[in-house]
């Protein structure tokens, strides 16, 4: 019973001590790598057009930055971006911290 203690233990703290691997790296840089993923995204004309249609219309457009939530794709991680209206999603998207690489996820 002492063994099983043991390894449960050892189990929470190899847990621990991964969990900040699987984050993806913030520059730092304050909270410019924040609104740069933001403004890559809100400023795509497709996206653009969507916001307005939005706005026309009376809806709160959203934009849900997750860093809780990194995704990792061709060995680059990448923050989730969500485009909300009315609480429902219309797209997401992934981008890289550094702003650089945007990739788009189908509307779901």
């Amino acid at each position: 019973m002492w063994s099983m203690s043991r390894f449960l233990v050892g189990c929470f703290v190899c847990c621990f001590i991964w969990m900040p691997a699987l984050a993806c790296e913030y520059p730092d840089e304050g909270n410019l790598p924040l609104r740069r993923a933001v403004s890559k995204v809100k400023y795509l004309p497709d996206t653009q057009a969507w916001a307005k249609a939005m706005h026309e219309s009376g809806a709160v457009v959203q934009y849900v930055l997750r860093l809780d939530e990194p995704h990792r794709e061709r060995g680059r991680c990448y923050w989730p971006l969500e485009l909300r209206a009315r609480g429902e999603l219309w797209r997401r998207y992934y981008v890289s911290p550094d702003g650089r690489s945007v990739l788009r996820v189908m509307p779901m």
